[in-house]
């Protein structure tokens, strides 16, 4: 999720509350050239008025359309569009293929809290799991901890988790921390550097990458950690590691990590564990050493492994499927 959608349910609030009936769209898969991922919004009203995107360009033209028609009817349903879509003559781009769930809100307490919870998971409070039930009007939204795939399709249902964009917050600069930031801007994740260490934040910077100039534990303790945020601690230095390790855990974050060999891991998280008093279930959060084992020895390698186990971990895959 990003700020676009953030805006999307902000909007589809304000009509909701203007007494305005809303249609929210959302991407449920793509196939060829996208330049919108699953769990996309667009909500609209049927005098043509959005918020949002679908696929940046003519799909939102013809959903409109037909929107102001009044053919997509009530109850919660998929349209296809592209290859044996509702609109055969619209080609998406390189022959692409773009499924979309109609959902229909109408003004009243329910619609209005259903979008006030949505609004929660998208800032970071928690985490929440949609479940649309298809050729009816139902839905129900449960809050869900565990990560997995945005979009989830069985035979008439479809589930949709919502959370804040995810972030990387890496704790101390370092080579390694510096490929980190690169991939994960690449892979669209907000990325956030703390180090207290001026002298080593002078010669840093990546756009799209958010310094702040301050103790990582710090920053955690003031709520720098949402359940969408992975924690890596990257420095070799005790001082900045441990203490980011002791704060992480105590926050909602699907992701904590350390670098380090497996002797330096091991006693790293006997310390922790002895300093902080953390039990067995705070111990197995923290994955140290951090990252897939690839066999990395450069820099680039141990970030492209780092980066690699907090994808695995944030679409829901265990280690046993790789």
């Amino acid at each position: 999720m990003n700020s676009l959608d953030l805006q999307v349910v902000q909007q589809a609030q304000q009509w909701l509350e203007q007494g305005r009936s809303v249609c929210l769209s959302t991407v449920l898969s793509t196939y060829g050239s996208a330049p919108r991922g699953p769990g996309a919004m667009l909500v609209a009203l049927a005098d043509g008025r959005f918020c949002g995107s679908l696929s940046g360009g003519c799909v939102e033209d013809d959903f409109l359309e037909r929107l102001s028609r009044d053919e997509f009817g009530p109850d919660n349903q998929v349209v296809r569009y592209g290859e044996g879509g509702m609109a055969p003559s619209l080609k998406l781009p390189c022959g692409g293929v773009l499924d979309v769930l109609v959902e229909q809100f109408v003004p009243g307490c329910e619609a209005l809290e259903h979008f006030s919870l949505m609004l929660q998971a998208l800032q970071g409070q928690q985490r929440i799991i949609r479940t649309v039930s298809l050729d009816t009007l139902d839905r129900t939204l449960d809050v869900c901890s565990a990560q997995g795939s945005t979009v989830e399709l069985s035979e008439r249902q479809i589930a949709i988790r919502i959370g804040a964009a995810r972030r990387l917050l890496i704790a101390g600069l370092s080579p390694v921390a510096e490929f980190c930031a690169s991939f994960a801007v690449s892979l669209g994740y907000e990325v956030i550097v703390c180090d207290p260490r001026t002298e080593l934040l002078a010669g840093f910077g990546l756009e799209g990458v958010k310094v702040i100039e301050q103790l990582p534990a710090t920053f955690i303790a003031n709520g720098g950690c949402h359940a969408s945020t992975a924690v890596v601690a990257l420095t070799h230095d005790p001082r900045l590691d441990d203490l980011t390790l002791l704060e992480a855990v105590r926050t909602p974050a699907f992701y904590i990590g350390a670098m380090g060999s497996q002797r330096t891991s091991e006693k790293r998280l006997e310390r922790v564990r002895r300093i902080g008093g953390l039990d067995d279930e705070a111990i197995e959060r923290i994955s140290a050493p951090v990252g897939l084992r690839l066999g990395s020895k450069t820099p680039a390698e141990i970030a492209l492994a780092v980066m690699a186990d907090i994808v695995r971990v944030g679409n829901g895959v265990g280690r046993g499927a790789l």
